[in-house]
């Protein structure tokens, strides 16, 4: 396996849940020593066990490289173009990532597999793959970290950053419909405030231009203008100019269409009609013609007559057009709007001078609404600092019980929860303390704790918090060193436990802890035609045996280790 296709390793029953996930493979391919390895994982406790210098830190290195995180510059073996390192997780049909991938825009599980891919290349840029497509390191990133949690003896985030406190504890208390009460209640605050600031801006700036809004509109009302009028009073003015200077000519007109015209065309029309019996119908056609002649002379003496009157004007109206037209225009040219805007401007100028005149009470009703968005922020905040409060006891005396199995019966681990800034998490400060002897001052966890302390701090803290472990793989990197004997059975016992709720990885020299997983493998480095390589063995029943002989002998493994290496390993079956 560790330089071929790897094993599968026989999985205990179970699988993975609706939210529950789990790393399944890891294929590395040009890593540091690794040539080529293909690691099958199993549900439960995974045990790496191997001799100090043997590349257990280059197997972690290579996990962390392919869900994103920053990593060792000299990654890719040498000799190699580039290296890759390809995890496969079984993820829930309701596990948090797939939320995250749709969010991404990045292609579903399909049947529930999610494959992370990373490439390093010697002389160039790392790239990174989620289900075969392209993604950031910081996408591939925010992806890993729902999937695996990687914990050493100075590398714990969740523990020694106190911003992670918080929520850590309500993890362990289950407060998540308390969280998102907080949440749903400061968005709401937040926007209530930015409305009133937003309205208060707005309202200051339209007071700064009410005096000339009160100006502007009493001149719009004053001169009171309608829809369409400087249309029409400019076509009028037109009209009027123009009768001005063809007035007196439709006039003389209309005189020669006058009773002269029509008194010798009916003169004619009589004589013509007297004779016309004798004339063999010469005149007939004449006739017709002076006939017809005299009823278009009648309709143009209507037409012109009809002109003359619409022609008519008295100067006293097309001096008040004039000057109708004149204020129009002029108060228009003020505005910088054409005319016929007027009447739509004095609108909008006066619903602003309304709002300016109504803000106040606007005003006053935002304030109300962002004061009462205050309470409920404020109700649902101590609705969560109250059960925080309550959960704090819990967990102090749950993870101190988990102490003293651990060798450390005279330490306390203590949540402390100070009134803190106002936040979307609430208003509370959380942060864990240790006091590790009697009588010692109690501090801050990393500053008080060795690192084998710590990490029996973590791995009580983290068994406390099994059941909320959210879909995550845990990766322990020599959680035991420091300890042995039955303290070292303790950490064991207590990350079997851990394995029952959550997949366990964990990279050990505690033949204690080696005994209690549910898969095993050997890491081992050797040199081939020259070439030191890096393996990766799983182990059968009788050779897990063999190794924990050697992890409980040391490099000469005795009867008396092997019977010891039985002993433990009938022990974890039992």
């Amino acid at each position: 396996m560790g330089n071929g296709a790897g094993a599968a390793i026989a999985e205990p029953t179970g699988g993975v849940g609706e939210t529950g996930g789990r790393l399944a493979g890891l294929e590395i391919r040009d890593v540091v020593l690794i040539e080529k390895l293909d690691l099958d994982f199993a549900p439960g406790l995974n045990v790496l066990t191997g001799e100090t210098g043997a590349g257990k830190s280059i197997l972690l290195d290579a996990l962390g490289f392919a869900l994103g995180r920053k990593t060792r510059r000299d990654l890719v073996r040498a000799g190699a173009a580039q290296g890759s390192v390809t995890a496969t997780f079984d993820v829930g049909l309701r596990h948090s990532v797939t939320a995250l991938l749709a969010e991404q825009e990045l292609p579903p599980c399909e049947d529930g597999v999610l494959v992370l891919r990373r490439i390093a290349r010697a002389d160039g840029p790392a790239s990174a793959f989620v289900n075969d497509q392209r993604v950031s390191a910081d996408t591939l990133r925010r992806i890993g970290a729902r999937l695996v949690e990687v914990h050493g003896q100075h590398d714990d985030r969740g523990l020694l950053d106190p911003r992670a406190h918080g929520a850590l504890l309500d993890a362990y208390a289950g407060l998540d419909g308390e969280r998102a009460a907080v949440r749903e209640a400061w968005s709401a605050m937040s926007a209530a405030r930015r409305r009133l600031a937003e309205a208060e801006a707005a309202l200051e700036t339209a007071a700064r231009d009410a005096d000339f809004l009160r100006h502007a509109v009493a001149e719009l009302e004053a001169l009171a203008p309608e829809e369409g009028e400087e249309e029409r009073l400019d076509a009028e003015r037109r009209l009027m100019q123009a009768a001005q200077k063809i007035g007196e000519e439709v006039a003389k007109a209309a005189d020669d269409l006058g009773t002269g015209a029509e008194a010798s065309l009916g003169a004619a029309l009589s004589r013509l009609t007297r004779v016309a019996d004798r004339a063999e119908g010469y005149l007939d056609a004449p006739i017709g013609a002076i006939d017809r002649a005299l009823i278009e002379l009648t309709d143009a003496q209507a037409g012109v007559a009809a002109a003359l009157e619409a022609l008519s004007f008295s100067p006293e109206r097309l001096e008040l057009v004039e000057e109708r037209l004149f204020a129009l225009r002029g108060l228009a040219r003020k505005h910088d709007v054409h005319p016929s805007q007027l009447a739509s401007l004095a609108v909008d100028l006066s619903a602003r001078l309304a709002a300016i005149d109504g803000g106040a009470e606007q005003i006053e009703a935002m304030r109300a609404a962002a004061l009462k968005a205050e309470e409920a922020y404020a109700m649902a905040a101590e609705v969560l600092s109250a059960a925080r409060r309550s959960a704090a006891v819990r967990l102090d005396a749950a993870v101190t019980g988990e102490l003293a199995p651990l060798k450390m019966e005279g330490a306390r681990f203590r949540t402390e929860i100070a009134t803190g800034e106002a936040g979307p998490d609430g208003v509370d400060a959380v942060s864990f303390t240790a006091k590790i002897n009697p009588g010692a001052p109690a501090g801050a966890i990393d500053r008080i704790a060795s690192g084998g302390e710590l990490s029996r701090f973590l791995l009580a803290l983290k068994v406390c918090l099994a059941e909320r472990a959210g879909g995550l793989s845990l990766v322990f990197d020599e959680i035991d060193r420091g300890v042995g004997g039955a303290t070292a059975d303790a950490v064991g016992a207590r990350l079997a436990r851990l394995s029952a709720s959550a997949q366990v990885l964990v990279v050990t020299h505690s033949p204690q802890v080696a005994a209690k997983g549910t898969a095993h493998w050997r890491i081992a480095k050797g040199v081939s035609d020259g070439v030191t390589r890096t393996q990766v063995t799983p182990l059968s029943k009788d050779e897990r045996v063999e190794e924990v002989a050697r992890m409980l002998a040391g490099e000469t493994v005795t009867e008396a280790a092997m019977s010891a290496a039985e002993a433990l390993l009938s022990f974890r079956a039992a």
